[in-house]
């Protein structure tokens, strides 16, 4: 049997998320299920975080995750900081692209 989960140790994990969308559940399980969190209230605190600055930018959050609180802090790349700072228009994932 695997051990107990101590709920008072502090433990960061890292999440690859699109800004502003609820990802899907599937993949957040394997990461904070053991940590006994709801994938899908970590889904919508992602989203939810994200929401303003960070619309349709690929970017690394971490949760850090305490007696079963998570905090989400953005962890921006240096690609998404420069797309911010030139204040590049939002792209559109679902246009189809001519070739």
């Amino acid at each position: 049997m695997p051990p107990k989960f101590d709920s008072s140790q502090v433990v960061n994990v890292f999440v690859r998320v699109t800004g502003d969308k609820v990802g899907a559940a599937s993949s957040l399980v394997p990461k904070i299920k053991l940590l006994g969190l709801s994938p899908k209230k970590i889904g919508k605190d992602i989203a939810k975080e994200t929401a303003n600055d960070w619309k349709v930018l690929r970017m690394t959050i971490n949760l850090t995750v305490q007696n079963r609180q998570a905090k989400v802090t953005i962890v921006p790349s240096t690609v998404t900081l420069v797309i911010k700072a030139l204040k590049e228009p939002e792209r559109d994932r679902k246009k189809t692209k001519k070739y």
